[in-house]
């Protein structure tokens, strides 16, 4: 089997997020990226869109429509299942966020700016994601589907597991 070159993948120092950083200037970037990226793309990054992205970003965990759609309703938004997952998908087309499928939740993507495809790390005691960008995985994927002529439509790497928080505690108890 001939191995496609990859990049090996990017090792955040704290890929949980759990260290202190901070998030208002992680949000503003996040923020700044999606304005620019929409604005070179032509597409529109309405107020409704910019919020419901605003609120994917307020954390680096997974979070569900109903959930956004909550804190819209405390915005003193009137907004409807329909409107937000409409964000949420246009969201997704642009490379702005990611959906957990396992979990039926959103993630926001920290390279929008790239197409691809992601793995993504959930730990299964406190639903903390993490989102890999390891070509080397999505190389091997593709590669052992075109052997069999599986030809692949869309990619999703979704690994349950413990993050180290919780698998310190777990250890501890």
């Amino acid at each position: 089997m001939r191995r496609a070159k990859v990049k090996p993948a990017r090792r955040r120092p704290d890929p949980f997020g759990r260290t202190r950083h901070d998030h208002t200037d992680c949000l503003a970037q996040a923020m700044h990226t999606a304005e620019r990226l929409c604005a070179l793309r032509g597409a529109r990054l309405t107020k409704l869109r910019r919020r419901v992205l605003e609120l994917v970003w307020r954390s680096h965990d997974p979070v569900g429509a109903y959930a956004i759609l909550d804190a819209l309703k405390e915005d003193g938004r009137a907004a409807a299942p329909p409107t937000v997952y409409r964000a949420l998908d246009f969201l997704s087309e642009q490379g702005l966020v990611h959906r957990i499928e396992s979990r039926n939740a959103y993630l926001g993507c920290a390279d929008p700016e790239h197409a691809h495809a992601s793995q993504f790390l959930i730990c299964a005691r406190c639903g903390a994601a993490s989102e890999l960008h390891d070509g080397h995985i999505q190389s091997v994927i593709g590669d052992s589907a075109r052997e069999i002529g599986f030809r692949i439509q869309h990619l999703m790497v979704e690994v349950i597991g413990l993050c180290p928080s919780c698998a310190r505690e777990v250890a501890a108890a």
